[in-house]
């Protein structure tokens, strides 16, 4: 659709960005589709109808806040879809999240649902996709229009939408915020104190395709702390409180909630590994 840019950032998961632009190849086009490539060699993209523009950013990690402000600054329409790249888009996911930004200034959040190991293969369809999809257990979505989420820490990256003049008087992600964890959150709490609502839309889907993921996310340890505490100095509140305690009763941490946490430890491979969740869990 005209002035509706998708931006998705990749690092190592081009089967799965190649499902995102096919999802997005079968329902009415975007006027562009920027991809991030956080990392070296992505490997080419087809040719769908609608401009593809990649923008390389060369970085160790995953530093979500940057590339995501890197791919603002690539697209030059007004109305901004943001898609993780492990989402695949629903049909009328591009033209419902433009209707809603013409209707309202917010971050505009769609549902997500979460597809086992295994659902996506060749020749998928929108319908096999909703049919095995999970619905997530605490974010509920209205039967129509918008609805406006009393808890802004709901508020999720996944899949929104916002204008861009929004994004810029936000001053998009905050780049303090390195690597995993909090950056989306911030956002929400910042976008709130400026009376910016997170809006939960009826219109639209994004399929979460599965991948390797841990409970706590050990994996990234290092990010979670540093970037919780940045969270705190700024808001007064701990962020993601149900990881840190998780660490916490690992003893990795020392956590007191009023006065501070204490790197004790780092988790070591054998803890990572112990947390990948199996192919069967959705989330």
């Amino acid at each position: 659709m005209a002035d509706t840019t998708v931006i998705t950032l990749n690092k190592g998961r081009d089967a799965h960005l190649a499902r995102l632009l096919e999802g997005l190849a079968r329902g009415p086009h975007p006027e562009a589709c920027v991809v991030v490539e956080m990392g070296a060699n992505p490997a080419p993209l087809p040719e769908l109808g609608f401009p593809i523009r990649r923008v390389h950013l060369e970085a160790a990690g995953l530093p979500l806040a940057r590339a995501r402000n890197a791919g603002r600054r690539a697209a030059t329409t007004e109305r901004l879809i943001f898609l993780d790249v492990d989402c695949i888009p629903s049909v009328d996911l591009v033209p419902c999240l433009s209707r809603d930004l013409d209707a309202a200034d917010g971050l505009i959040c769609c549902e997500i649902r979460y597809l086992p190991a295994g659902t996506v293969a060749d020749g998928w369809t929108e319908g096999a996709l909703r049919a095995a999809g999970h619905r997530h257990p605490v974010r509920h979505f209205p039967e129509r229009g918008l609805a406006r989420s009393e808890n802004v820490g709901l508020f999720w990256s996944l899949a929104f939408g916002v204008r861009a003049t929004t994004f810029d008087r936000l001053g998009g992600f905050d780049e303090g915020f390195d690597g995993y964890g909090a950056e989306d959150t911030d956002l929400a709490f910042r976008a709130d104190a400026l009376g910016i609502p997170v809006l939960f839309t009826a219109g639209g889907l994004a399929f979460h395709q599965h991948h390797l993921a841990c409970d706590p996310p050990l994996q990234h340890f290092s990010d979670i702390v540093r970037n919780a505490a940045r969270f705190r100095a700024r808001h007064g509140l701990w962020p993601m409180d149900g990881w840190l305690d998780a660490f916490a009763t690992r003893g990795l941490i020392g956590l007191d909630w009023r006065d501070g946490l204490t790197v004790l430890r780092h988790p070591t491979p054998e803890e990572i590994a112990a947390t990948r969740l199996p192919a069967d869990r959705p989330f």
